[in-house]
């Protein structure tokens, strides 16, 4: 069974470095990566015709993001990423994500920078991590390329 590296593609700067992180460890360990995006619930309660035209247009928006991610992945690393998109609130839909698919090893977060904190997911995630079923990877979102690939 292959084991995946969970990485969450959102508009972040810190996501980048989560997704080199969980690519170059992937290519290093023959693993794979699953990038997963979610949709937030508040965005479509308009009127019904209106909210299915927002989701596709949500839905392309974010599958154009992952193939500039999943480009990278292939051409530098040699690795072939999934894209899963889900819709609600981002951790119970990530803890829902790892339930479902048990070839899913690693859950990798990119930490902000900023002076207010991580980011709400690493800070809802640490905080839940006693009981989660596999381990959770904090990639620091300044981290420079050169140090990312020592590292993995």
């Amino acid at each position: 069974m292959m084991r995946k590296f969970l990485v969450v593609l959102d508009d972040s700067r810190e996501c980048l470095n989560a997704m080199r992180f969980a690519a170059m460890r992937a290519s290093h360990t023959g693993g794979g990566v699953e990038i997963l995006s979610i949709i937030p619930p508040d965005e479509f309660n308009h009127w019904i015709g209106v909210g299915n035209v927002m989701r596709e247009e949500t839905r392309e928006r974010i599958h154009a993001h992952f193939e500039v991610f999943a480009k990278w992945m292939r051409d530098r690393q040699g690795v072939d990423p999934e894209l899963v998109i889900r819709e609600g609130e981002a951790v119970p839909e990530i803890l829902a994500q790892i339930d479902e698919d048990p070839e899913i090893g690693v859950l990798v977060l990119g930490a902000g920078t900023d002076r207010k904190g991580p980011g709400p997911l690493v800070s809802q995630l640490t905080r839940a991590s006693g009981t989660l079923p596999i381990p959770i990877t904090i990639v620091p979102g300044d981290l420079s390329k050169e140090k990312l690939e020592a590292i993995t």
